[in-house]
């Protein structure tokens, strides 16, 4: 396995599996929905190559990735990201299901789609591919026939506003349902959505030693922030190039 030099908080050398998953565990004691944001991009800001993430990623970066899966009660995406890397359910592994057990938390974390016009079927891979019931998070407008589609299928349908989905609300639900410990893993639309809303906790952003050029998106999209939104670094870690940083909601206690 590959391992992680970690410059920040201190230079401590390599990061066993026991050492990184406490830098990235959630903190204790949550009363309401913490939402940590995952990305990859190049060092020139594009979110995907050939419109998707994988060309960017790194076995570091993946370690990551699948760590905020072991750690989360729910995984957050938008309904484009989904499709685009053909997301099917959290898969269990022995690792996973070790971790999970011995800090209380459920056998596997369902995923929960974020789609205004709920514009996923009972065929997408999530739903038709999972051993946990996904959640699908849309509107009241959205056509009746689709969700009531999806509710047959075994799926949790949340209405969290009219017209678009209201972030707020969204995490009320999963608040609801007992999910306080929110792994997002975007796309760029969700991830504005949350950041305009002043919901993101923390972010997790690995930059890539690669310079990808005009045309892909960035990390962000959507209706702008009314005012930026402070953070803190809290660690830095890096492989082969790519740099691992982890920000929080600047004034939160160190984690």
């Amino acid at each position: 396995m590959a391992v992680v030099d970690r410059l920040l908080p201190d230079p401590a050398g390599p990061l066993t599996d026991a050492r990184l998953e406490r830098l990235y565990d959630y903190p204790a004691g949550l009363t309401r929905p913490f939402v940590q944001v995952n990305f990859v991009s190049s060092a020139d800001g594009a979110v995907s190559v050939a419109e998707r993430s994988e060309g960017l990623s790194h076995p570091a970066d993946k370690r990551v990735f699948a760590l905020g899966r072991d750690l989360a009660d729910v995984v957050l995406v938008g309904a484009g990201t989904a499709r685009a890397e053909g997301y099917r359910g959290v898969r269990a592994r022995e690792v996973r299901t070790e971790r999970r057990r011995r800090l209380g938390l459920s056998p596997l974390p369902p995923i929960a789609v974020v789609t205004g016009r709920c514009g996923v079927t009972p065929d997408d891979p999530f739903v038709a591919d999972t051993a946990v019931p996904p959640l699908v998070i849309t509107t009241r407008e959205a056509p009746r026939q689709r969700k009531a589609a999806l509710t047959g299928a075994g799926v949790d349908v949340i209405e969290a506003g009219t017209h678009t989905v209201d972030p707020a609300t969204a995490l009320a639900a999963l608040a609801d349902r007992e999910l306080l410990r929110v792994d997002c893993e975007g796309g760029p639309q969700l991830f504005g959505a949350l950041a305009a809303a002043d919901l993101v906790d923390q972010l997790c952003l690995t930059v890539a030693p690669l310079l990808a050029g005009a045309g892909a998106g960035r990390v962000v999209a959507g209706a702008p922030s009314p005012a930026p939104r402070s953070l803190r670094l809290a660690s830095v870690l890096h492989e082969d190039g790519f740099l691992l940083l982890r920000y929080r909601r600047a004034g939160e206690s160190p984690g």
